[in-house]
């Protein structure tokens, strides 16, 4: 647990308070499996009527936590950036390293033999690491749009797109983002620049939606006036808006795993699963028996 201690600091009994409560946050999302980015922090606290939700509220925490981590006082592992990652090779001490990676990672394309062809695409860079590991179980594939697409990279999509729909496939997209104006827009913006790619792909709006947002009570924001689309937004929703940060990881989760599954055909899922775990005792076999395959090409 790297509590580790840089800078020695004094706190005031309010804001150890602070510090307290974000650990007791903190540690409950560890025990479900998820780290969080300061901006989920920040919508729990918001969530449990800890802060107010503004702009100083939240930068006020990130000094908070910013010192509270330097003294020692928070894991650092328990909050993390997902937007920004190191990328190296990969290594390994021998090749029967290799090979027990490789028996270990060994996959097949679990949707070869389905009918549809599904993407999940998340508007926000920082959000990826929330679905991650779900995408991962269906073995979806799946996108940080960082906003509006580029051009190139929805360029690039239409290509995946229409390849699997030369070959019979039905083509959907899974898209999560805000509920402002431009979050909003985002959707109908993929949908039409696909088209125009000659892509006949579905784009499906999960998240968020007006339904969630009234099940749910994320936090509310004010939209920007600054927005081209704030006009057109204010007069369907009003003037608040929300972000798809507020809505709890689990939910997230659920929402991508619900959708997946409703594109699956199970049968055709356990045979291609089988067919994997036939591949992967194989590989792992020739791991046991390592010395003996040395031997054999030695020979």
């Amino acid at each position: 647990m790297p509590h580790i201690c840089y800078q020695d600091k004094h706190f005031h009994k309010k804001t150890l308070a602070i510090i307290d409560a974000a650990n007791e946050i903190l540690e409950e999302y560890v025990q479900k499996g998820y780290d969080l980015t300061l901006r989920q922090l920040y919508y729990q606290f918001v969530a449990r009527d800890f802060l107010p939700n503004t702009p100083k509220s939240y930068d006020n925490l990130g000094n908070v936590i910013n010192n509270a981590r330097l003294a020692g006082l928070i894991d650092w592992n328990h909050i993390t950036d997902r937007t920004r990652y190191v990328r190296d090779l990969s290594h390994w001490d021998s090749p029967e390293g290799v090979v027990h990676s490789a028996a270990e990672s060994f996959r097949v394309n679990m949707w070869e033999e389905q009918n549809d062809y599904v993407e999940v695409w998340i508007e926000k860079d920082a959000l990826v690491g929330v679905i991650t590991s779900i995408c991962q179980q269906w073995d979806v594939p799946f996108l940080s749009c960082r906003g509006y697409v580029s051009q190139s990279e929805m360029w690039r999509a239409s290509c995946r797109f229409t390849k699997q729909e030369h070959m019979g496939k039905n083509t959907f997209i899974i898209h999560l983002g805000d509920h402002d104006p431009s979050g909003v827009n985002m959707t109908a913006d993929i949908q039409n620049r696909l088209y125009g790619f000659n892509s006949e792909v579905e784009v499906c709006r999960v998240a968020l939606t007006m339904e969630q947002i009234e099940k749910y009570d994320p936090p509310p924001n004010y939209a920007k006036e600054t927005d081209s689309r704030y006009r057109d937004y204010v007069l369907e929703y009003g003037e608040r808006c929300w972000e798809l940060d507020a809505l709890e990881p689990e939910i997230i989760e659920k929402l991508v795993a619900d959708t997946t599954q409703k594109h699956l055909n199970f049968n055709l899922w356990k045979e291609k699963k089988h067919e994997e775990e036939e591949a992967k005792g194989l590989l792992s076999r020739v791991v046991n028996r390592w010395e003996e395959v040395k031997e054999l090409l030695n020979d």
